[in-house]
């Protein structure tokens, strides 16, 4: 029986990690998971009718939301900084604060929804949707006219069809 001790085993080679592709796909990872958190925050934006503010549930100041509404006649105020407005549906106003202009087809009397979020009873908006249609008046001539008869500027007449 040999008792001498047996020489010591050679440690294996150190493997080399490659942390480069480890970084890489990290990074596509955050970054797919921003888009994908981007894409929710967006889709949970409540939708609400001017009227139903502080009525119906989720359109209160705790969430995001899209209100739907016609801008009043002689409400729009613009600044270089921002535009303001009062947006009324079914009886009920709401004053809008737009940081920016909101361009495009953008005037009074017409309907629209702004995105943004409620703060002391002012919608603070962060976009703006214009619903607008060239063929109104030609399409709906005796709405037009029966809103003149009843002493509607046909102009918001239109608008609120």
């Amino acid at each position: 029986m040999d008792l001498t001790p047996r020489p010591a085993p050679e440690p294996a080679p150190r493997r080399r990690r490659r942390w480069l592709p480890i970084l890489l796909l990290g990074l596509v990872g955050a970054g797919g998971a921003a888009i994908v958190w981007q894409f929710l925050g967006s889709a949970i934006d409540y939708y609400c009718n001017v009227d139903e503010l502080g009525v119906r549930d989720g359109c209160d100041e705790s969430h995001r939301l899209r209100v739907q509404g016609t801008v009043d006649r002689d409400s729009v105020r613009a600044t270089d900084a921002a535009t303001s407005f009062r947006l009324s549906f079914n009886g009920a106003s709401l004053d809008v604060r737009y940081a920016g202009d909101p361009g495009g087809v953008f005037q009074e009397c017409i309907a629209v929804v702004a995105h943004g979020r409620l703060r002391g009873g002012v919608l603070e908006a962060t976009r703006i949707e214009v619903k607008h249609s060239n063929e109104y008046e030609a399409e709906h001539p005796d709405r037009v006219a029966d809103a003149a008869a009843a002493g509607i500027d046909p102009a918001c007449a239109q608008a609120q069809g």
